[in-house]
């Protein structure tokens, strides 16, 4: 309990995020407000785009992004709706309809409670980068077709991406309409050239309000948003329905995860951009963004994560501290309370617009074409991530491209177990030392790497065919990491070498895998004393003393 509390208390706000608020107010306001405005109409499309009514979008990115600032382990994250998480809810609303988001929201956040109090915020920096870039990639490609169906006026229909991209597809082409797609075409065409031209104008704000203005002005018959609430809806528990829980804890699992993938990596790239060298906390911010989303479901709201590209607008735009979020949060609210009627007005399609642009800016060709070239098993990590993530989910994107990258990296291990031979040789200068033992039937045997489940084994016993051989020395000092397989291996060579007559002598063992070789009973088969953990030469000359004994010498 005690533990427990003292991390607690670190998880909490600190005195020094005060003192970090007052340094630069009016800069971090600026920012703020820039923020917002890359951020609503994001939060309306992801909230249409999860099957829900797009208030509950920009509900998620007031509340989580006010909670995520305060409680959050960044002082430049930005949290809201994102468009990893988005993927996931689908299923969830086609099966059990908004209560079961909110109550997945209130999952999740009890889930990263427990990830930050345990700790658990250290082990994302495992994640290999192929990985990572083929995960963004997947997200990319299935918002895209998520978007799909919107941006040509259909309704989409179907719990994966694939098909109803394709049903959406096969029904415009029976009964074509261009409104719709010549919005969500000229909206993302917009923001990507805008983008380029004037990358601090929200050209992403200002399509989607020419799109609403040319539907208020031509009456087109186009799916709008609708109406919107003017305020914050009170907080509310109607929606808990335990029977709904052994249902959504598979889904809470996978929000978590990508909540704490795209959290921590959103934290590390505002840490490299800001030029300090503050760094976040990893736990603290699992700890925010559990906050965060326990608070969102009573609301209303959408599972919740930082968002990356939020944060990259925050931090260019010269946020300062936590209160730059905190103002975004702000400033949407009261956007909700001014022009919630202007916004009803507003194409589904030009959401959908905005949503393909950003898939567009989602992945750099640079970075993704660079981790491609580097080597063939990253190249091959990448590409396998990316068709698990569009093909099944993103939950299974990222275990099967950790499961592949692990694969090569344990043969790239065991391949890298190298042995040394030093074996008697009838050509050898019996002046020289090395050469001398050599004569005597003494073989050294020097490993060098890891001596594990996955590595060649085989190898010690293939290297004493064909040898006459009276002592075996196994010099162990270069072994960097042995397992209980490894220590068997040891002992099955042992074993086989004394059938043949041939005592073993070993050296070199290191402290750390000596209790292992002594668990596993192998020391007690072969000849130990002062030389087990000395050199090579203190063996070899305790091989020579016994040889001299027996009358081998």
């Amino acid at each position: 309990m005690h533990t427990t509390l003292s991390r607690l208390r670190a998880l909490l706000p600190h005195h020094s995020d005060l003192m970090d608020v007052r340094e630069a107010p009016r800069q971090d306001l600026l920012a703020g407000l820039t923020v917002a405005i890359v951020a609503l109409p994001l939060a309306l499309g992801f909230g249409a785009a999860a099957g829900l009514n797009p208030a509950a979008g920009l509900v998620t990115a007031i509340v989580a992004g006010v909670l995520g600032a305060v409680f959050g382990g960044s002082r430049l994250s930005v949290s809201g709706p994102t468009g990893a998480v988005t993927v996931v809810l689908i299923p969830v609303v086609a099966a059990h309809g908004p209560p079961g988001v909110f109550m997945l929201a209130l999952l999740t956040g009890g889930v990263l409670l427990a990830m930050a109090l345990l700790r658990a915020g250290r082990f994302v920096r495992f994640v290999p980068v192929p990985v990572i870039e083929g995960f963004t990639v997947g997200i990319a490609v299935v918002i895209f077709l998520q978007q799909v169906p919107a941006a040509l006026g259909i309704d989409g229909e179907g719990s994966h991406v694939v098909p109803a991209a394709w049903s959406a597809v096969v029904g415009f082409a029976s009964n074509p309409g261009w409104i719709d797609p010549a919005m969500a075409v000229g909206v993302a065409g917009v923001m990507l050239l805008g983008a380029r031209w004037r990358p601090a104008v929200p050209f992403s704000l200002l399509a989607v309000a020419a799109a609403t203005v040319a539907e208020f002005a031509g009456g087109f018959d186009v799916a709008l948003i609708g109406e919107l609430p003017k305020t914050l809806p009170a907080p509310s528990t109607d929606f808990f329905d335990a029977s709904l829980v052994p249902a959504l804890l598979a889904p809470a699992a996978a929000v978590a995860a990508l909540v704490t993938l795209e959290s921590l990596l959103g934290a590390t790239v505002a840490d490299r951009m800001s030029g300090t060298s503050r760094r976040h906390s990893p736990d603290r911010e699992l700890f925010g963004q559990g906050i965060a989303n326990l608070s969102c479901s009573l609301f209303g709201g959408m599972p919740a994560s930082a968002a990356i590209t939020r944060t990259v607008v925050n931090v260019r735009s010269g946020a300062r501290s936590r209160m730059a979020a905190a103002w975004h949060a702000v400033m949407l609210a009261a956007f909700m309370l001014a022009a919630a009627p202007l916004v009803g007005h507003v194409p589904l399609s030009a959401l959908a617009g905005v949503l393909l642009a950003t898939t567009v800016k989602m992945v750099d060709s640079r970075s993704l074409a660079a981790v491609a070239r580097a080597t063939r098993a990253d190249g091959a990590v990448l590409i396998v991530t990316i068709v698990a993530t569009v093909a099944l989910d993103l939950v299974w994107g990222v275990v099967i491209g950790l499961a592949v990258a692990g694969a090569i990296a344990l043969v790239k291990l065991a391949a890298s177990l190298r042995l040394h031979v030093e074996a008697p040789d009838a050509h050898h200068d019996h002046h020289d030392e090395r050469a001398g033992r050599m004569a005597e039937h003494i073989a050294v045997f020097h490993l060098h790497g890891p001596l594990f489940f996955a590595a060649r084994k085989d190898a010690l016993l293939e290297s004493c065919e064909g040898r006459t051989l009276s002592v075996v020395v196994l010099h162990l000092q270069n072994v960097t990491t042995m397992d209980a397989s490894g220590a068997l291996a040891l002992c099955d060579f042992v074993d086989d070498l004394a059938r043949r007559g041939v005592s073993v002598y070993m050296s070199g063992v290191r402290t750390d895998q000596h209790d292992t070789l002594t668990v596993l009973g192998v020391l007690e088969k072969v000849c130990t004393g002062d030389h087990l953990h000395g050199d090579v030469d203190q063996a070899v000359a305790a091989a020579r003393r016994r040889l001299r004994q027996t009358g081998v010498l």
